[in-house]
């Protein structure tokens, strides 16, 4: 059983030159596995109390390939406890000699700026003007950094490194899964020909309209894709109903428990905005063929969660927000074959983030062989 010097020796990254250890740094530096997992923890305690921290990261650069490395990484680690405090959590980040310091309990997102001054104070202090330059800073604020309507996967890769380094174990079998998806797609495509074309007769001949719904959705990273679907509303229908309907659905599953708002149903029932044609489509999710082509291009999968509306995501709370990391939105999911939309939100949210850990080709078979009884039987569709 090694102790903590040789665990922090075994688990640093390396640099492109041989980097010595100086045992001093033992209590200053945490290895890479026990810092990713004090990052994790506290990205689950900001879930909980909604309290921001910031990650910084630290990236020497080419100034540890002289001789004097050790000095000169020491003389860092005396910057970066001139100029932080003791309850922020310093660690091996990433690969090669990247530092990564937590700094818990921020109240404020602008603090970035006054961070970035005192450590780059901290560094000038110790370190020459050319090395400073050398040195690279970046700084990630959680929540803030995955608030947004398209936070890419640098970003996610950085506050969610747990999430990524599971994906990267996952890349055979997720290959597979792609490959399921153009074949599956194709062949549901090539069968449902024929009810495509009758649907897209009926939509065209009982109202005015476009053929197609197209509408802006969130995907794997939050990144904005257009969503289709045969449309079975009136043209010049008002959105704002459903935006205020989503959100007050959303804020009774999080904040209203008390005053005994119900939040079982996630679509409204008897939408005036709907046309005949369109009520049948959406009972029986004919509407919802087209996504078999989001599918086709790889910004869907068959299997996943169902991809947000920009204005659902930005009333999510932070924990809602893991359902868009791990795997693609889906056409069908563990929500569309547990009750649709009888399911409450955070039931939804919890299924979603259960597939996306257990997920599994098998998983999916399951889930592509329930839908079809869950169409048939039109339970929670309206």
């Amino acid at each position: 059983m090694p102790n903590l010097l040789e665990f922090l020796r075994i688990s640093k990254p390396m640099a492109k030159a041989p980097f010595v250890f100086d045992a001093s740094w033992e209590a200053e530096i945490l290895p890479r596995q026990l810092f990713m997992k004090m990052l994790c923890l506290e990205r689950k305690r900001s879930e909980r109390s909604g309290r921001r921290f910031v990650l910084m990261l630290l990236e020497p650069g080419s100034i540890l390939d002289g001789n004097d490395q050790t000095e000169t990484f020491g003389s860092i680690l005396s910057a970066l406890r001139n100029s932080i405090r003791e309850t922020d959590i310093t660690g091996w980040y990433g690969n090669g000699i990247t530092i990564g310091v937590i700094f818990t309990e921020i109240a404020d997102a602008s603090i970035v700026t006054l961070l970035s001054s005192r450590v780059t104070a901290a560094l000038g202090n110790t370190l020459t003007v050319q090395q400073v330059d050398h040195v690279k800073l970046s700084f990630l604020v959680f929540p803030d950094d995955c608030a947004g309507q398209g936070p890419d996967r640098d970003v996610f890769s950085a506050l969610y490194p747990d999430v990524l380094q599971e994906m990267e174990t996952k890349k055979a079998v997720m290959l597979a899964k792609r490959c399921m998806d153009v074949v599956g797609s194709l062949v549901a495509l090539a069968l449902l020909l024929p009810f495509l074309l009758v649907i897209a007769a009926a939509v065209k001949l009982t109202s005015r309209g476009p053929l197609l719904f197209k509408q802006k959705r969130l995907g794997q990273y939050g990144k904005s894709f257009t969503f289709l679907k045969f449309r079975t509303m009136y043209v010049g229908a008002d959105q704002a109903i459903h935006e205020a309907y989503v959100k007050e659905f959303i804020s009774a599953s999080k904040g209203d428990r008390k005053s005994g708002k119900s939040d079982e149903i996630y679509k409204i029932k008897a939408d005036p905005r709907v046309t005949a044609v369109g009520r049948f489509l959406r009972r029986t999710s004919l509407d919802e063929l087209p996504q078999f082509f989001n599918s086709l291009t790889g910004q869907m999968a068959l299997v996943g969660p169902r991809p947000p509306l920009p204005y659902e995501f930005s009333s999510y709370e932070i924990w809602h927000k893991r359902r868009l990391l791990a795997v693609k939105p889906g056409i069908t999911g563990l929500w569309q074959v547990k009750g649709r939309s009888r399911v409450k939100f955070d039931a939804m949210v919890r299924m979603d983030l259960e597939y996306a850990r257990d997920w599994s080709l098998w998983l999916d078979m399951k889930i592509l062989l329930q839908t079809p009884r869950a169409v048939v039987s039109g339970a929670g569709a309206y």
